[in-house]
């Protein structure tokens, strides 16, 4: 036996031992001749990582996961040291939705898986797939409230896939492999892998593997030929067609065949938030985001079309506020890889269960026609042209927030991979960046979670590191993970924050205005730092913008600087997100019209 099999093989021993006194669960005879050509459980996890095609492992170390990061140490695969869990975790779902690949986190017992969880219930809600190891206290002491022990199992089961919690150090190669399969596939999203102490240290001859048994785990991808003739019928026959394109669209990568398919029959288009960027901003009949901050366009297109073709949308509450009244004349047809998102709140016609892509690859086989409706079209286009989103009324005193990011799709040509926290800018942005691609749009769509933008652009740029990234943030959310500025030095990540400042909570003061008289509770910051100051104590270049008048000079100064820049963007406290569809009204009740 080795020196170093034999220490390792102590050391698993000494950590059984140290927490029940026993060291009874060293699941092998460690006189065997055979451990020579074991691997701990740290040094397997790390070469299933290693299979599975990881580039990055995001984390924060703590003790239950040391065995882990002694392995990491070698540096196998690249580790990106956050500065805390949850931006950890933002920063992964940011690298696993440009990548297109899952992502991957490490944090450890208690506080630290605990500090992941918002991570882990954006990417749920938002179908981002990540593979979460979070440590665990050593397995004899699990549910006798040993330092640092907390449930994770029970935490995250309504917010995972799927978890796993490690009890065999042989289990390790299939629980990964499995996570991995089950977080990119079907409707994507995380699985959670709670990893006990001491199966890092544990000993074992098993390898990495390709096998998967997962019998009750089916997905389908193919759409049955009796539904797409179906759909096909619907399209010959009705006067007012209308596309809605979600996340699914991004999620299969169809964006190309959509565009296709929209062209060939001349289709209006209306995005959701996070389907932006499924059709280019310069298709001619795309009518912009739908919802409670959506186009006049969009949502009018919505209540007044007779049949609309959902690929990839959940129907959600920011685009259908009051489901009874949505698109009431309308046949409904919707396509989805999740069965459950079928009727679940908007009745369908006809709901077909099968990857976008594969429905848009069938209709366009078989589609040679090209369907008439030249009056739908002219109808939509003068709402559109009636009604565009628009500045408001200028102010000699303060940037408008609208013509920054216009002016920042101009600079970039709309190429950029733009992330976004939550709140006023993140409407601007959905509403004047002009999104042409796949997966450019980064942001936090059915949580809401703010503090996303900043690592979000981190995770994007690791993932994309020759593209143009941009970060929009409000000062609120900025100031609850602009720790993660920290490392943009450490490890070369050039991105560009765009600090959108009014000095309020935006979001919630424009809805104190509107619904609660004006009550302007605790939504108003009477003091802040030197956000200039803040961000040259992390080494980051800062401008700070604060004259109408050199607002393009200044972006382009500060967007031709070679390395990362924090842009600080001084706007009004009471500019409004305009037009809005206030909550339980319907698509066509919207205010702040021009």
């Amino acid at each position: 036996m080795s020196n170093q099999t034999e220490t390792m093989n102590n050391e698993a021993t000494e950590e059984l031992e140290s927490v029940d006194g026993s060291g009874t669960q060293a699941p092998y005879d460690l006189e065997k001749e055979e451990v020579q050509e074991m691997n701990t459980g740290s040094a397997l996890l790390v070469e299933a990582l290693a299979k599975e095609d990881v580039d990055f492992i995001f984390g924060y170390p703590g003790g239950a996961v040391l065995p882990l990061y002694d392995t990491f140490y070698d540096g196998a695969i690249k580790h990106i040291l956050a500065r805390h869990e949850q931006g950890a975790a933002h920063a992964v779902e940011g690298y696993a939705k440009v990548s297109g690949k899952p992502g991957v986190v490490v944090v450890t017992s208690g506080p630290g898986a605990t500090n992941a969880i918002t991570g882990i219930a954006d990417a749920y809600s938002d179908s981002i797939p990540l593979v979460v190891f979070t440590g665990q206290v050593a397995t004899p002491v699990i549910g006798k409230d040993a330092f640092q022990e907390a449930d994770l199992l029970s935490m995250t089961t309504p917010i995972t896939k799927h978890n796993y919690q490690v009890k065999n150090v042989d289990d390790i190669p299939k629980i990964i492999h499995e996570a991995f399969h089950i977080a990119n596939t079907g409707r994507k999203g995380p699985v959670v892998i709670d990893f006990p102490k001491d199966m890092g240290v544990l000993t074992t001859h098993k390898q990495p593997t390709e096998e998967l048994d997962l019998p009750g785990y089916n997905v389908n991808l193919e759409p049955s030929h009796d539904d797409v003739q179906k759909l096909r019928d619907y399209l010959k026959t009705a006067k007012r067609p209308l596309v809605l394109a979600g996340a699914g669209v991004h999620h299969a990568e169809a964006n190309d065949l959509l565009t296709e398919f929209v062209t060939r029959h001349q289709l209006p288009v209306v995005n959701t938030l996070l389907g932006l960027g499924s059709v280019p901003a310069d298709y001619p009949l795309f009518l912009g985001m739908g919802g409670m901050h959506g186009s006049y366009a969009s949502n009018m297109a919505i209540q007044e079309c007779d049949l609309l073709i959902n690929f990839g949308s959940r129907f959600d509450d920011r685009l259908a506020s009051k489901p009874d009244n949505f698109a009431k004349n309308a046949k409904i047809v919707h396509v989805d890889i999740d069965p459950s998102e079928i009727d679940k709140i908007i009745k369908t016609d006809l709901g077909i269960v099968a990857d976008v892509k594969a429905t848009l690859e069938q209709l366009l086989e078989f589609d040679s026609y090209a369907v008439k409706h030249e009056e739908w079209n002219e109808r939509v286009q003068a709402n559109k042209a009636a009604q565009p989103f628009n500045h408001g009324e200028e102010d000699p005193h303060f940037i408008k927030p609208q013509r920054t990011i216009e002016y920042i799709g101009e600079i970039t040509n709309g190429d950029a991979i733009v992330t976004t926290d939550v709140g006023q800018h993140q409407m601007w942005v959905a509403q004047f960046y002009p999104f042409k691609k796949l997966n450019q749009l980064v942001t936090s769509g059915g949580l809401g979670t703010m503090g996303y933008g900043i690592p979000a652009a981190i995770g994007a740029k690791l993932a994309h590191p020759d593209q143009t990234v941009v970060a929009f943030v409000g000062d609120g959310g900025f100031q609850m993970t602009n720790q993660e500025m920290a490392i943009l030095e450490e490890y070369g990540i050039d991105i560009k924050i765009v600090l959108i400042n009014n000095g309020t909570l935006g979001m919630v003061k424009q809805w104190q205005d509107k619904f609660f008289n004006q009550r302007f509770s605790h939504s108003v910051f009477n003091d802040q730092p030197d956000f200039i100051k803040l961000s040259e104590a992390y080494r980051v270049k800062s401008y700070l913008i604060d004259d109408p008048n050199r607002l393009e000079e200044q972006l382009d100064e500060a967007f031709q600087h070679d390395g990362p820049a924090m842009i600080e963007v001084r706007i009004s406290p009471i500019e409004p997100v305009h037009p809005m569809v206030p909550s339980g009204k319907a698509n066509d009740e919207m205010e702040g019209l021009l």
